[in-house]
């Protein structure tokens, strides 16, 4: 009998203690670190949770682009803009707009396009165009939304190629609110232009298509005459982002959505302060403080390493950022950085790690 209360006393003192633990991660997401007051450390834990979802279609909507059905269960619910991470088999982790309805809770769809490495390309394209067959059972976070559609009477929306992508959905929710739109698509051809058929269906001569092989590059002269009410979205390649917010009348800005990484190399080596570990690190100038903090802080959490999704972002105590992400506001900028991308303007950074 003492025996058998020997084992029900530690299976419950061993139940308590996980309980406990439980709670204390929970209360600091790097425990055993001490908690803030406010936690900014481990930001994004929930968009981190992993899904499994199946490849249960795929299509070809234009050269060099394929397109993924991914299905699954209890997926979360999503608004236009929105975009998930799929992470690759071999363990690289990509960000893809969805594009199909977000009414269809049974799957999500994303469509990526081929970028070989003397492009610029660093593999993920090349894995999902090559890796992916029907039936293969991947792992998914998110959605997360950086490029929500906000509420307007007007909009004028600019694709550029794949950049079609996160502007569907857009444009599918701005009609079915009876806002006014326009969309202007444009791409080197028009055999490399996914999803022209639900473009020209989407609203005859609100949609404007060019080919630059065809019709040269667009004219955006329109948009100098863009109200003040009208949301102007845009997205694509860097140089027509570029060219739609150089369009703008003065002190108008686009809304963007990039699918290139900042650069997080270039400038000078610094130093940076874990006030909280009491370790002081070396940044040299080829990279990142991500890179350099996790060889203190290995369980810090981080995810795209591209400055898009947030998860690194970190409070900054003192010194000078230099931002070099698309995704902190303004106020966020004023004490906190992304890690992955962020480097410091000066000669020291402190993080609250």
């Amino acid at each position: 009998m003492s025996r058998i209360r020997t084992v029900v006393l530690v299976a419950g003192g061993a139940l308590l203690v996980k309980r406990a633990l439980r709670r204390r991660i929970t209360a600091s997401p790097l425990w055993p670190l001490p908690a803030l007051e406010e936690p900014v450390s481990g930001r994004g834990r929930q968009a981190t949770v992993t899904r499994r979802v199946r490849v249960a279609e795929r299509a070809t909507p234009a050269e060099g682009v394929v397109q993924l059905r991914l299905e699954g269960s209890d997926l979360p619910a999503w608004q236009p803009g929105a975009h998930i991470d799929l992470v690759l088999p071999s363990g690289t982790v990509r960000q893809y707009s969805l594009c199909g309805d977000p009414d269809d809770r049974a799957a999500y769809t994303v469509a990526t396009r081929l970028i070989e490495a003397e492009q610029g390309g660093r593999g993920g394209s090349a894995e999902v165009h090559e890796q992916l067959p029907v039936g293969t059972e991947i792992e998914i976070r998110g959605p997360r939304n950086r490029f929500p559609l906000a509420p307007a009477p007007s909009y004028v929306f600019v694709a550029g190629g794949i950049g079609i992508t996160p502007v569907l959905s857009m444009v599918r929710a701005a009609e079915a609110a009876g806002a006014d739109w326009r969309l202007l698509y444009c791409g080197r051809s028009r055999a490399a232009m996914p999803y022209l058929a639900e473009v020209a269906a989407l609203g005859g001569d609100r949609t404007t298509v060019v080919a630059e092989d065809e019709d040269g590059r667009p004219d955006l002269a329109f948009l100098a005459s863009v109200g003040a009410a009208t949301e102007v979205y845009c997205c694509g390649p860097e140089g027509l982002m570029a060219a739609v917010g150089a369009a703008l009348p003065e002190g108008r800005t686009p809304r963007l959505e990039r699918f290139s990484a900042a650069r997080t190399e270039g400038g000078k080596a610094f130093e940076v302060e874990l006030r909280r570990t009491g370790r002081t690190l070396t940044v040299p100038p080829d990279r990142s403080v991500l890179s350099a903090v996790r060889e203190v802080v290995p369980d810090l959490l981080y995810s795209c390493e591209q400055g898009f999704c947030g998860t690194c972002r970190q409070r900054v105590l003192e010194g000078e950022i230099d931002h070099r992400d698309e995704l902190l506001t303004d106020a966020e900028r004023d004490d906190s950085m992304l890690l992955c991308v962020s480097r410091c303007a000066g000669e020291r950074l402190v993080l609250d790690l």
